[in-house]
């Protein structure tokens, strides 16, 4: 078995575990929001409706809604749907807007939608897949709801806009990484963690769920990116949908970098904008950069977020099965199944 499908494989597994732990309800709701983010792709005219509906069917396994439903817990069900269709939308919708940003050809090994009709076709998409992501929770009928996720939809474009300005930077401490991996990714897992206690048990039957689930999707969310980043310079494109070292081509000041720069001056010293301008030296500057072993402190910085999630579990008492599915999706984001 090659090395893309042992990792598929692995992947597959860890999500059926989560499965099994979050017990028999949790695949019907799965299933229950895929059928309705289909229903929402196609709802507003052929043309647009394609792009939505290949964008949402590019593949994922759909963390977001995951985590909605297993802080949850038991009472998941109708608004919890409609919460996760919601959170998964603003993350669809984040990703085409990116991809205008970045001119990315490729998105999860497919065509992304600014590759294949144009960047005013992938603006609208992604502009339609906010918009809807907001009707959905509006039907809820909570307010609550809807401010918190309007208050992640805020803190995605605080990210973006950091993201931007520490474009082809040589200088980006690890501590404004980490606040921009807070805000462009990390504010999202949160709001899909207090959407779930929001519409589940743990809001009104215990104290301070709310905050500690909250807290424990920040956590994984950094976690997430952090990962996210070293695939980049790792690879292999088969598992990564996209060119080895596609943020440095973007200028994106990521944290292998920030590490390896600390380690090597020479790497600090380069002007990516003249020094990486194709996929070739792109790939060349990722090998630099794992030669200096950042890719190992980067995991590792990782696993500490890992590790600050599941920490924040302790402060509340979730029912068994509860916490063990949680515990599990927080060790499955540093294996990237997501």
């Amino acid at each position: 078995m090659s090395a893309p499908a042992r990792q598929q494989a692995s992947g597959l597994a860890q999500l059926e575990a989560v499965l099994a732990a979050g017990g028999p309800q949790l695949a019907h709701l799965l299933t229950s929001t895929e059928e309705r983010l289909v229903q929402i792709g196609a709802s507003h005219g052929q043309e647009l409706g394609q792009h939505a509906a290949d964008t949402l069917s590019a593949g994922g396994k759909r963390l977001r809604p995951l985590v909605v439903f297993l802080c949850a817990g038991e009472a998941a069900g109708d608004g919890t749907v409609s919460a996760a269709v919601a959170v998964e939308l603003v993350h669809m919708a984040t990703l085409v807007h990116d991809d205008v940003l970045d001119r990315a050809p490729l998105r999860r090994g497919r065509a992304t939608v600014y590759k294949s009709a144009g960047r005013a076709a992938a603006t609208q998409t992604g502009d339609f897949l906010f918009s809807r992501a907001f009707a959905e929770l509006a039907s809820t009928g909570s307010p609550e709801a809807v401010k918190t996720l309007s208050d992640a939809a805020s803190a995605l474009a605080r990210g973006e806009l950091m993201q931007r300005a520490d474009a082809w930077s040589a200088d980006v401490p690890p501590e404004r990484y980490i606040s921009r991996c807070t805000l462009k990714t990390a504010r999202l897992f949160e709001a899909a963690c207090r959407l779930g206690a929001i519409f589940g048990p743990s809001a009104n039957g215990l104290n301070g769920a709310l905050e500690c689930l909250g807290s424990f999707g920040e956590k994984i969310g950094i976690a997430f990116q952090i990962f996210d980043d070293v695939l980049d310079v790792s690879g292999p494109p088969e598992r990564t949908g996209k060119h080895r070292g596609t943020d440095l081509l973007d200028g994106t000041i990521t944290l292998p970098l920030i590490l390896a720069r600390e380690r090597r001056p020479e790497l600090k010293d380069m002007d990516l904008r003249t020094a990486v301008t194709n996929p070739a030296e792109a790939e060349g500057l990722c090998e630099r950069i794992a030669d200096t072993g950042a890719l190992t402190d980067a995991r590792e910085e990782a696993l500490t977020y890992v590790q600050q999630a599941k920490a924040a579990l302790d402060e509340i008492d979730l029912p068994a099965r509860q916490r063990r599915a949680l515990e599990l999706v927080a060790d499955g984001v540093v294996e990237r199944y997501a």
